[in-house]
Formats: C-alpha cells, sequence, structure tokens
C-alpha cells in the first residue's frame, strides 16, 4: 500500500481540476453529520422566494449592487 507521502505526491501532480475533484470528494467525505431534512427546507425556500418574485412582494436588487457589496465585505474581511 502506497505511504501517504506518496499518496499526496501523486495528487499534487494532477491537473488542477482533477486536484480539485478529488479535494471536494475527500472534504465532502469527512462531513458525517448530513441534515436529512435540508435538502427538503432548501426546496420550501427556494418555493417561496419564487413564489416572492412571481407574485412582485420580493425586494430585488441588480447584480452590480450586490456584487459590489460582497466585494467590499470580502476585502474588509466581514462576514456581513
Amino acid at each position: 500500500m502506497a505511504s501517504e507521502k506518496d499518496i499526496l505526491a501523486d495528487a499534487l501532480a494532477l491537473p488542477p481540476e482533477q486536484r480539485a475533484r478529488i479535494a471536494h470528494e475527500l472534504l465532502v467525505s469527512l462531513d458525517e453529520r448530513e441534515d436529512p431534512r435540508a435538502a427538503d427546507a432548501w426546496l420550501a425556500e427556494l418555493d417561496q422566494r419564487a413564489r416572492e418574485v412571481e407574485n412582485g412582494t420580493a425586494e430585488l436588487e441588480d447584480w452590480e449592487v450586490v456584487r459590489d457589496r460582497l466585494a467590499q465585505r470580502w476585502r474588509s474581511g466581514s462576514p456581513r
């Protein structure tokens, strides 16, 4: 069996896309706390938001405004 060091060296020699896929799979494998209700909750939230957009009650913002606000947050290190 290959050593950790060998596996890491082989993985680092892969193209970026393959490294990203492997990294994603490894991270997903660490999360054993999957909430079976989460998917249903997200679908309900998406349905609600879509209804708000359709009936005109949602407050919509231009993408440029949202993008600029997010960029400012990331530059300042502030989560909100």
